[in-house]
């Protein structure tokens, strides 16, 4: 076999059938068990996706014939399941997920015995094992009784996040939520969670749907236009729109407005720090890929802002290792260190509603006080060369700027911010930009793909 990288920006991910075959599947659980260990117990869970149940049950036969103690939960949310691995001793856990792929896409993601995904070091380990194939076999007795069935992860996870915010929504009640789930794990989640807490939310789309036939599993302002609409039409204080796993949630206003993840983000951090829901370093950590709002509304409140490399895993180490009150991502990963160090969709809905109970403001004004910039998003096809190469044209292009290089490169000038940089999923060169006016980031926009033009000769189409 030809080694190459399993593990991209957040776990192992490929089409099903032609990426993701029951024989390559099956040789990674054997890795993965082969380095935890004979003994481990490694708790398993799946999303809604299609042939989910199928994988689980390969990740299980491999974990076990490599001796590993195996207990499943079903389909639940990533974040129920790293919660559960987390205050239940486990060793590990594996999640069948591709998370926001496309509804053809499966995958698994590892997580350590502190409910976050493993770092780089591990994942190259379990890499190793896979491509030298050299596992055991573990004696006939071993295997009887595999394996576990574990019921209560769901409820636990539910529990949880209510007893987490419960104190901050003491007052309000009956607001009505719109709840997108596209046919994800959260169908068996926010709602409740929503429900518990005294508010009235207005599900869509929240039985689990193999075929995510309602919408793509990644919850984008073209994807939630539906839940947008619902949000206006019924009055809701807000929406959120999850995907296939739920650990992220993508926020709709109460004029309908659907909102990336960095603005939400720096509204809830201001919050929690404000009403002290989370203590420690008054630091917030997120991915280049996030706006400069960050930094214009979190400075002012004595909040220092982190930039990280674009992916959940290193954003959820950098601030268990060194401390902070929040984290978060442009796509609508929050970390609420209090509940976990890792994203999850549920706790970012609840918190949104402890907000709103505790400051007795719309989210609609709230965020009409953030910085405003005109965003321009779009992916250009491109080898990982091609896409270093860019990375290289937009430093020279626009040399003697504030810089971040720690993942591509991130400009930073007066009134706006470009980041160019390689995709961890798909051999594409990502460029994301923002400036005060639409006239300003389209000219910006020319700029960028000018430059990466003459140097790199990569065609100047793309999505935007």
């Amino acid at each position: 076999m030809s080694r190459r990288r399993l593990f991209g920006t957040d776990g192992v991910r490929g089409v099903i059938g032609s990426e993701l075959t029951p024989e390559f599947v099956l040789r990674l659980a054997r890795a993965i068990g082969a380095y935890f260990g004979r003994g481990s117990r490694i708790l398993v869970g799946r999303d809604t996706r299609s042939g989910g149940e199928l994988f689980e049950g390969l990740v299980a036969a491999g974990l076990a014939f490599e001796g590993v103690e195996v207990h499943l939960a079903g389909t639940l949310p990533t974040p129920a399941l790293q919660l559960y691995v987390r205050d239940h001793g486990y060793d590990a856990g594996v999640m069948v997920t591709a998370s926001h792929n496309p509804p053809e896409y499966n995958g698994i993601k590892v997580v350590g015995g502190d409910g976050v995904e493993v770092p780089r070091d591990v994942e190259e380990g379990i890499e190793a094992l896979f491509w030298e194939g050299k596992f055991s076999t573990v004696e006939w007795r071993s295997v009887a009784g595999q394996p576990k069935r574990v019921h209560d992860a769901v409820d636990y996870y539910v529990n949880r996040v209510v007893e987490n915010v419960s104190a901050f929504t003491q007052r309000g009640g009956g607001e009505r939520v719109v709840v997108d789930c596209g046919g994800g794990a959260t169908s068996f989640t926010t709602v409740e969670i929503l429900k518990r807490l005294g508010a009235r939310p207005i599900p869509l789309s929240c039985k689990p749907d193999p075929l995510f036939s309602s919408r793509d599993p990644e919850p984008t302002p073209d994807t939630l236009g539906p839940a947008a609409s619902l949000v206006r039409s019924s009055g809701a204080v807000f929406g959120v729109g999850h995907d296939a796993d739920g650990d992220r949630a993508i926020v709709i206003d109460d004029r309908g407005r659907v909102v990336w993840g960095d603005r939400s983000g720096a509204l809830l951090a201001g919050f929690v720090a404000e009403v002290g829901l989370a203590k420690g370093p008054l630091k917030v950590y997120t991915g280049v890929s996030s706006s400069i709002v960050v930094e214009d509304y979190l400075r002012p409140r004595g909040i220092e802002v982190v930039w990280t490399p674009v992916g959940a895993p290193i954003i959820a180490r950098a601030i268990l290792t060194q401390g902070g009150i929040a984290a978060f991502e442009e796509n609508g990963g929050y970390m609420h260190p209090p509940h976990q160090y890792v994203r999850d969709g549920g706790m970012k809905a609840a918190l949104l509603l402890a907000m709103l109970r505790a400051t007795g403001e719309s989210l609609s004004s709230l965020l009409d006080r953030l910085p405003s910039y005109h965003p321009i998003k779009t992916k250009i096809p491109a080898s990982r060369e091609e896409a270093l190469c860019a990375v290289e044209a937009v430093k020279q292009e626009f040399q003697g700027e504030r810089m971040v290089t720690i993942d591509g490169v991130k400009v930073i000038g007066e009134g706006y911010w470009v980041l160019v940089r390689p995709s961890g999923t798909e051999p594409v060169v990502r460029i994301m930009l923002e400036a005060r006016s639409e006239e300003e980031a389209r000219a910006l926009f020319e700029r960028v793909l000018r430059a990466v033009k003459e140097k790199c000769g990569i065609p100047s189409g793309g999505r935007t």
